[in-house]
């Protein structure tokens, strides 16, 4: 035995049958010594209950000992599997069944992958671990095909972040009938960042840049202010025209700038990707 498997007696039933059923779906399996098809199935269900670490827990029942627990859930022959929710028997089998059809039973009832990764990240937001979070909603909103509660998460740990062009991305996805409260208060928020992120200088800037698109100095002074207001894209893509231009420019500053940038949005971001092969396209 070991944390994902247990043996069911009268006197844990209640905590492993029920408790725990309310918590993750438990796998009961009801087996006998004299049940050969049982010592064939056995194996299986523990690699499986192994192999899925706790997802769900296999309560292994002896129906020869037990045998008012099996009656009680309406065994009639051996092995018989059920899966518990809740409480509440959802689903079974009775006889040797084959693996593949066991997985399949089971992941109708166990959380998905993205499931799992949200999870993780919404417990890394309540430690404000943001940068840490931010790649596990991704995954989790990718990999979900940009599932809506998902994305108003993600979006919300972006527009804590400033990263606002990536937020109204995500927000601009989300359809009509998942336009609820929080969606109406995550555009709110973002509305506010937009303005905000509209500064004197920067509006000077790009008054200054639409008078003359080739003032690369007004440029890189508009790129480093969209960088300080983290409006990272707008700057990153001001900084590839003017290295498109002229790659030494302003001693490297420009080039330094667009380093330092990538370097901050941190390893695996699809932002940086993008923009590092960018660069490096314009380099060889």
């Amino acid at each position: 035995m070991n944390e994902f498997i247990v043996e069911v007696t009268a006197q844990n039933a209640q905590q492993i049958l029920i408790d725990e059923s309310m918590k993750r779906p438990v796998l009961v399996d009801f087996w006998a010594d004299w049940c050969e098809p049982c010592k064939q199935l056995m194996p299986v269900l523990e690699k499986l209950a192994n192999e899925y670490a706790g997802q769900f827990l296999l309560a292994k029942v002896n129906a020869d000992s037990e045998q008012m627990l099996a009656a009680q859930l309406g065994v009639r022959s051996l092995p018989t599997v059920m899966v518990l929710k809740d409480g509440q028997p959802v689903d079974g089998f009775a006889g040797a069944q084959p693996e593949k059809q066991i997985r399949e039973m089971l992941d109708k009832y166990l959380p998905k992958p993205w499931d799992i990764k949200l999870q993780r990240a919404q417990a890394l937001v309540a430690e404000n671990k943001l940068d840490e979070a931010l790649p596990l909603l991704r995954q989790a909103y990718s990999e979900s095909s940009e599932r809506a509660d998902i994305a108003k998460q993600l979006a919300a740990v972006l527009l804590e972040q400033n990263r606002t062009p990536e937020a109204e991305a995500v927000l601009g996805k989300i359809m009509l009938a998942d336009q609820d409260s929080d969606y109406k208060q995550l555009m709110s928020q973002l509305e506010l960042k937009l303005q905000a992120a509209e500064s004197p200088e920067i509006k000077a800037l790009q008054q200054a840049l639409e008078q003359n698109p080739q003032d690369y100095d007004a440029a890189y002074k508009l790129a480093v202010q969209y960088s300080q207001n983290s409006r990272h894209q707008d700057a990153l893509e001001l900084l590839l025209d003017i290295l498109r231009k002229d790659m030494g420019f302003a001693d490297g500053a420009a080039k330094q700038a667009f380093l330092d940038i990538v370097k901050s949005l941190g390893a695996g971001d699809p932002l940086a990707a993008q923009y590092q092969r960018k660069l490096m396209t314009l380099l060889f």
